[in-house]
């Protein structure tokens, strides 16, 4: 079964186009641009195992919706991409956490 990964950005195509590069990955990619996104996506899909937020987003945005997913889903990791590799450092960004296996969610493991 693959793993379930939100992607949170304030662009629409750049989230698109890194669920569309990454698409060999074993995730499937589901997609968020604003506070409503992000809630309606963790109430619809319990099996996400992890959120990645890309830079594009405000600061005050980003820790806003960091709280909203920390209170809605505490057993979630959160990872927030830098700024300095602009948009074209998301696709890698993303591609680094899933390869190093950081994307599952390790709630439920035993140890």
């Amino acid at each position: 079964m693959k793993s379930i990964v939100l992607l949170v950005g304030r662009l629409p195509n750049i989230v698109a186009n890194v669920a569309r590069e990454l698409e060999h990955l074993p995730v499937q990619w589901l997609g968020a641009h604003n506070r409503e996104e992000v809630i309606r996506q963790l109430e619809a899909e319990p099996r996400i195992e992890s959120v990645i937020m890309g830079a594009g987003l405000d600061d005050a945005i980003r820790g806003e919706l960091i709280g909203v997913i920390a209170r809605r889903r505490p057993d979630l990791c959160i990872f927030v991409k830098d700024r300095a590799s602009g948009p074209e450092g998301m696709a890698p960004f993303v591609r680094r956490l899933v390869e190093a296996g950081l994307h599952r969610s390790h709630a439920h493991s035993p140890g």
